[in-house]
């Protein structure tokens, strides 16, 4: 199981996420991207980096230790991580905010990714803090959802994340790129932008689009 050479800055600059997923389809990796909207709330359109997973559920009751494992989270966060929130969708509270961004952000935690609600927008996008998520909500997490487990397989959107995957996150959504095809993965996706700039370039010079794909079978 190798990990690719390319570094997250490289990756970040370079790449996109469609062209990963291209990139995934052709290993065979049909089903990388959740089909449900992520915006990016805090203004910051691209997110990499190594996924540090947390599963959430609903609560009813009072929570007899409060913030325990999200706390737990952020404090373990290593250098380039983007924590994953996976909360089922849930808008019962606003399960990532500010502090958490602070706290997670002073582990060398490079962005969070929510399948649920956040809060404290504003706050985050001031201190420029990359959060993808699916809603918003005002309402504190105490009493009303908790982390009941961390550094697990999570899913979202029927897509399995594992603890230290790649996780690309733009704004036509999110991929996650499996341990096991990670370099070939980036790989095949880095020489599939040098060919899209090169037809491209064909395009632009009044190739038509067929000939364009005949030629170089790339669209």
């Amino acid at each position: 199981m190798k990990k690719t050479k390319y570094s997250l800055s490289e990756i970040q600059s370079n790449l996109y996420s469609a062209v990963i997923s291209d990139a995934l389809d052709a290993l065979g990796y049909r089903n990388q991207s959740p089909r449900i909207p992520l915006k990016a709330l805090t203004g910051i359109p691209k997110l990499v980096g190594r996924c540090k997973t947390t599963l959430w559920t609903d609560m009813f009751h009072e929570d007899p230790a409060p913030y325990e494992l999200e706390l737990k989270a952020v404090d373990e966060c290593k250098k380039g991580e983007v924590i994953i929130a996976a909360a089922s969708g849930s808008v019962r509270s606003g399960i990532w905010g500010e502090l958490l961004s602070t706290a997670a952000r002073n582990s060398g935690c490079v962005g969070a990714i929510v399948h649920g609600a956040v809060r404290d927008v504003a706050k985050m996008r001031e201190m420029k803090f990359p959060v993808f998520g699916s809603a918003t909500s005002l309402y504190d997490s105490l009493n009303r959802q908790r982390v009941i487990d961390l550094d697990v397989p999570v899913e979202i959107d029927k897509v399995i994340i594992e603890p230290g995957a790649l996780v690309f996150c733009d704004e036509d959504g999110m991929v996650v790129i499996p341990l096991e095809v990670e370099e070939a993965a980036i790989k095949n996706a880095m020489e599939k932008v040098n060919a899209e700039n090169i037809t491209r370039e064909e395009i632009k010079k009044g190739m038509k689009a067929t000939d364009v794909y005949k030629k170089y079978g790339i669209l």
